[in-house]
């Protein structure tokens, strides 16, 4: 194999993982919010999650205590 072919080999597949890359990210400049935005996401989803497993366990303790009075 020649150094023309190995070098035409190195380029091509240099094009084949920019192109790849550009497709994923959608641009030429990465954005680091990007990744940032699905944590807070998630976050806000468990923040949720636990306000309303607090709403709900207070509840039924508000639900029992009104049993054991009667």
């Amino acid at each position: 194999m020649g150094l023309t072919k190995i070098l035409m080999l190195v380029i091509g597949l240099a094009a084949v993982a920019f192109a790849a890359k550009y497709a994923l990210e959608g641009s030429f400049r990465s954005q680091p919010s990007a990744h940032t935005a699905p944590k807070q996401q998630l976050d806000n989803v468990r923040d949720k999650a636990h306000d309303l497993e607090r709403q709900l366990q207070k509840a039924a303790d508000e639900a029992g205590h009104n049993t054991d009075q009667r």
